[in-house]
């Protein structure tokens, strides 16, 4: 008689389920599938960096029991982090920007999370938040997880999130589609599914404002065309989990388009999403509508909607942005 195993949260990361959109695989002849990351324990795409930063920093003796994790990010590796981190005995220092959700920023210190807000602050300058998690981590002695350079980022989407879309597509994938925060998900899966069957495409969606689209598209990070209010993604610089990373197809992705599709997925098939999720299913449908009935194209469901009411489901809010929730899905995405 076999005995049966059980254990912690850091070891039920991934194994997420692929989730048919129903409306928009009508309305293109596609399979639009959506990778079902909001799942995680901590609710995102996020914990599954951070897992893979945490276990390649205790085999290489960057961190030991009872240790310190210190990270700049937009709220959700934060989350991993600091949950993933409990779980294996380790405390988080996060330096979030003060722009970002409140939901966000008070859930990582109901989690325990020591929460600094700063300004937000492009990478050129010293208070980034990156910069200053990088500053605290040298003068205290505390492991930076630095998800952006750091490549076990990448490492677990190529060991995780690319082996599961091919078994759960059975090989039939055609596109693999996602946004770029750090460039983990969008490299480290499609590396992945490539050495597979080289003719699967890799589909960048990128938001107004970010570089990623001007950089696989003119191979430069100069076009500056524009702002999103997606948070969590729209990276302006090439990090070390993008560098030679071949796309097949990058795609601009408009806010109100992802706010109509997020909405529709609340209304019509009871999904509960964030604005990166719209983001990457409306570049998958883009490359639908491009390639032609019969594909199947697989994209990240980033994270639910939860973090985000006081912001993307509060009208208020979305009519000062003059974002408008009634917009019709088939005038989103045309």
């Amino acid at each position: 008689m076999s005995i049966k195993t059980y254990h912690g949260i850091d070891h039920h990361v991934g194994g997420t389920p692929l989730i048919r959109l129903k409306r928009l695989s009508e309305l293109t002849g596609c399979e639009i599938l959506g990778k079902a990351e909001f799942m995680n324990p901590g609710g995102s795409v996020k914990d599954r960096t951070a897992l893979g930063i945490i276990t390649e920093a205790e085999k290489q003796g960057l961190l030991k029991p009872g240790g310190t994790i210190v990270e700049g990010t937009a709220g959700n590796t934060g989350i991993g982090l600091t949950l993933i981190g409990q779980a294996r005995g380790y405390r988080s220092v996060i330096i979030i920007p003060e722009t970002q959700s409140p939901e966000k920023i008070t859930l990582l210190r109901t989690l325990g999370a020591e929460v600094h807000c700063v300004p937000a602050k492009p990478y050129s300058d010293t208070g980034n938040y990156n910069h200053i998690a990088r500053r605290l981590a040298e003068e205290n002695g505390w492991f930076w997880a630095n998800q952006f350079d750091n490549t076990a980022n990448r490492l677990v989407h190529y060991q995780t999130t690319g082996p599961e879309i091919w078994r759960q597509t059975r090989g039939e994938v055609s596109a693999f589609v996602s946004a770029v925060g750090t460039g983990g998900t969008l490299a480290g899966t499609s590396i992945y599914l490539k050495e597979q069957n080289p003719a699967i495409h890799t589909v960048c969606a990128d938001p107004y404002g970010a570089a990623m689209w001007s950089w696989f598209t003119h191979g430069h990070t100069d076009i500056d065309d524009g702002d999103s209010i997606a948070e969590g993604i729209g990276q302006m610089r090439v990090t070390s989990n993008i560098e030679g990373l071949n796309v097949d197809k990058a795609y601009r992705i408009d806010d109100q388009t992802a706010l109509s599709i997020i909405y529709h997925l609340l209304r019509d098939e009871g999904l509960f999403l964030g604005l990166s999720s719209g983001i990457n299913i409306g570049a998958a449908v883009r490359h639908a509508q491009e390639q032609g009935p019969g594909k199947t194209i697989v994209t990240i469901l980033c994270d639910s909607g939860h973090k985000y009411q006081s912001k993307l489901y509060n009208r208020d809010w979305l009519q000062a942005n003059d974002l408008d929730p009634d917009f019709t899905l088939e005038k989103a995405v045309g």
